[in-house]
């Protein structure tokens, strides 16, 4: 019987949604509205030289990489008996406008477009024009799942565009941002991405849950908080202290740190995804921080993400739990 339960961070993974591979970079007409500040060097660069091109037409090798990558996920999430779900592909007609209006479009971050708290699941609104589209491909799954379960469905308001599309109002709420620790929820910030109107919106949701949504205020290169941060298990994390502006959140201040630079963050380092308290996956680019994790008792497993680390994601990213408990 199917169901939606998101009660922590590292309980262990029942159901999940992984995305698929698809991205168009903005043509120069869209680049205006990228902001590209939270990527490296060598990654804007890429985005620029890329503009107005599918990463299929632009370079087939690292397509055919970033499609592998994806299939080696599902493998090993199954081998833990996890039930994977994949978003459809992107229709002709959809990609069609994304190129014609500049913004390009892409499908490759289930993360963000919606999120799941307690048996609540909510639609967000993602800053970068690109990316307002995201959640379509998702909603033949989300469709399917909150009607044949007992849970809550809501959509955050659409984002203010009386400014012009790129207007900082919002509200902007991205389930990269949101981590779920019992009743408690923190939620970044950091002008990339979530913003306070949308943080907002969730307190007034999730508190008639008993749920307490906590912002959490990020250094300015930092697109969201699990960027920053990774919870593995009760007293565990993984964390990036320097991209916590007011220092990190009360509640996470007794626990255990496995600690990173920011430098590293960037990389995507805090980006990985426990299957439960005991089983972790993280890039095998990462030997030195698999070696601290191990070092924890916890059995790590690691996978070559270079292609989806390009485009500023990695494990989380590129999965949205529908069931942990």
């Amino acid at each position: 019987m199917k169901k939606i339960n998101v009660v922590s961070e590292f309980a262990p993974l029942r159901s999940v949604v992984l995305a698929q591979s698809q991205f168009c970079f903005p043509s120069e007409a869209g680049e205006a509205e990228f902001d590209d500040s939270f990527l490296t060097e060598e990654n804007a660069r890429l985005a620029r030289d890329r503009a107005g091109m599918d990463l299929s037409e632009a370079d087939s090798e690292k397509q055919e990489q970033w499609e592998s990558e994806k299939e080696e996920m599902k493998a090993l999430l199954e081998s833990y008996g996890v039930e994977v779900l994949r978003p459809r592909l992107l229709t002709d007609y959809e990609k069609e406008s994304g190129k014609a209006s500049g913004a390009g479009y892409s499908n490759f971050f289930s993360r963000d477009p919606f999120f799941t708290i307690g048996n609540v699941l909510i639609e967000g609104n993602l800053k970068f024009i690109h990316r307002r589209h995201e959640i379509l491909p998702i909603r033949p799954i989300i469709t399917e799942w909150t009607s044949a379960v007992d849970c809550y469905y809501f959509a955050a308001p659409q984002p203010d565009i009386s400014d012009g599309t790129a207007s900082e109002t919002g509200p902007f709420i991205e389930g990269g941002d949101v981590l779920v620790l019992g009743k408690t929820v923190f939620v970044g910030y950091s002008g990339l991405a979530s913003n306070l109107q949308g943080i907002h919106w969730l307190q007034q949701i999730m508190g008639h849950f008993d749920f307490e949504v906590i912002p959490v205020r990020l250094h300015p290169h930092i697109l969201h908080l699990d960027c920053a941060l990774s919870l593995l298990r009760d007293g565990l994390m993984i964390v990036c202290e320097e991209a916590f502006l007011d220092g990190i959140p009360e509640q996470l201040q007794s626990w255990e740190k496995i600690h990173v630079s920011l430098k590293e963050a960037s990389i995507l380092m805090t980006n990985g995804l426990p299957i439960n308290e005991n089983v972790y996956i993280t890039d095998r680019a990462f030997s030195e921080l698999i070696a601290k994790i191990e070092a924890k008792g916890i059995e790590v497993r690691s996978i070559d993400y270079q292609i989806s680390r390009i485009f500023g994601g990695s494990f989380r990213c590129t999965t949205q739990a529908l069931v942990r408990e």
